[in-house]
């Protein structure tokens, strides 16, 4: 059995890398008010079959309710990812059903949000961390005056890896937790911080005498 993914778009939503802090109060006077709850049973062996479905729910940033269930916002940017969830689990011969559900009661409704916005706040405390890692390594590289191409490349790699997950925590925060915005700020930053770290680099290949800044 499966039920129609047929939830709206909550106003607000903005996937772009420059997020206001309007949009996000915007965002934030709405609640989410009805969520789909997966239950799928896989074989026990072989696991890579429980791993695939696993990962593929972490991916879209799913609730963990206990063994086997699991909870998303009934909002179009999660169909998709249940979508695939349900096509792993059924390919690897098991069983997955999909359920509308609403808070029984206000205090219900408003606990259940509060767990899928702190599974989102840790999200933005993750990337967050990586930001500052990424700055320190290229702080460092600044540091023993290594301005190569190849070192440039790679931080530039890095930073591409920072863009996308940006994008997809973007996208599956749907309310607009506080971090978020900070999120924005401290990516801009590392684009900031890279670009300084390129324009030295070109200095340095190009033999401008150009003094480190």
């Amino acid at each position: 059995m499966r039920v129609p993914l047929n939830g709206t778009v909550l106003p607000g939503t903005d996937t772009a890398l420059d997020v206001t802090r309007d949009t996000f109060a915007r965002i934030a006077e709405n609640t989410v008010t009805r969520w789909l709850v997966l239950v799928i049973k896989l074989p026990a062996e072989p696991s890579r079959y429980r791993v695939a479905v696993w990962r593929e729910l972490r991916k879209i940033g799913a609730l963990s309710l206990g063994q086997g269930v699991w909870a998303v916002p009934e909002v179009p940017v999660f169909a998709d990812g249940v979508r695939r969830a349900l096509e792993l689990a059924e390919g690897a011969g098991g069983q997955g059903v999909t359920l509308q559900a609403v808070g029984r009661s206000p205090e219900d409704a408003t606990r259940f949000q509060e767990l899928f916005n702190g599974a989102r706040s840790a999200d933005w405390v993750e990337f967050l961390a990586d930001c500052g890692k990424f700055e320190d390594e290229i702080a460092k590289e600044i540091r023993i005056g290594k301005f190569t191409l190849a070192e440039l490349e790679e931080e530039e790699q890095s930073l591409e890896r920072l863009r996308r997950w940006h994008r997809d925590l973007t996208a599956r925060d749907v309310v607009g937790v506080p971090e978020a915005v900070e999120a924005g700020t401290r990516l801009k930053q590392c684009v900031a911080v890279c670009e300084n770290y390129a324009e030295r680099v070109f200095a340095t290949l190009h033999g401008s005498g150009a003094e480190s800044r």
